[in-house]
C-alpha cells in the first residue's frame, strides 16, 4: 500500500521531533515520498493547496524542518521527505539590528519566521543583480537556506556601507560583504 504524503502527517512528525529542541534535519535522510502542494512565495508567504497558511506557528514548524538538496527544497522528518516549491528564497529578512561600528560591527537579521542570524563568515551576505539590474540581497541563514533581505532593510543597510578595496559594501563580524563596485555607484 502506497501512502501519499500529507501536510498533516509531516506536521505531526515535525512537532514530535521539535519537542526535543531544534530538529536535526542535517542528520535525517529518509526516503523521498513525493511532492506536497506547499509553496513559499517570494514575499515569504507559505501556501498550502493555493491558500496562505494563516497559522504562524505552523509556518515556523514547517520552516524548522526545511532542507535544501541538489537545488530542491524539502520538508524532512525522521521518516519522510517531501518536495515543496520555493519561488525565490525560503526566508525573508524583515529587519536587522546592529552593534558596534566599522569592521567590528555586527549586523543581526530577523526573518519572517523568527530566525535570528548575524552576518559574518558563516552567514555571508551576497548581492547578485536581477535581470532588470536591481540588487537582490540575500543572507545565508542555515545549511544552504537563504533569506532575501527585504527592500526596507536593504535601504537601511546601504546607509551602513562604506568603501573597501574598490567595493562599496558592509562590514559584519570582521567580514566585508561587497554590494557594488565603487566605480559603478551613481554620481551624487
Amino acid at each position: 500500500m502506497i501512502v501519499k504524503p500529507s501536510a498533516e502527517g509531516v506536521m505531526a512528525s515535525a512537532a514530535a521531533a521539535a519537542k526535543k529542541g531544534p530538529p536535526p534535519v542535517h542528520l535525517w535522510n529518509p526516503p523521498f515520498c513525493g511532492d506536497l502542494d506547499i509553496r513559499i512565495a517570494r514575499d515569504g508567504t507559505w501556501f498550502y493547496l493555493g491558500t496562505p497558511i494563516g497559522r504562524p506557528e505552523m509556518v515556523r514548524l514547517f520552516s524548522s524542518i526545511l532542507k535544501r538538496e541538489g537545488g530542491r527544497y524539502y520538508l524532512v522528518t525522521p521518516v519522510e521527505k517531501v518536495g515543496i516549491t520555493v519561488d525565490d528564497a525560503p526566508f525573508v529578512a524583515v529587519d536587522f539590528e546592529t552593534a558596534g561600528t566599522g569592521r567590528e560591527q555586527a549586523v543581526t537579521f530577523t526573518t519572517q519566521v523568527g530566525d535570528r542570524v548575524t552576518a559574518g563568515p558563516d552567514h555571508p551576505i551576497r548581492v547578485p543583480r536581477a535581470p532588470d539590474g536591481e540588487p537582490r540581497p540575500y543572507i545565508m541563514v542555515r545549511a544552504g537556506l537563504e533569506a532575501l533581505i527585504d527592500r526596507k532593510s536593504f535601504y537601511r543597510l546601504v546607509d551602513l556601507c562604506g568603501h573597501h578595496d574598490g567595493w562599496f559594501g558592509l562590514w559584519s563580524q570582521g567580514a566585508f560583504f561587497p554590494v557594488i563596485a565603487s566605480d559603478q555607484l551613481p554620481e551624487g
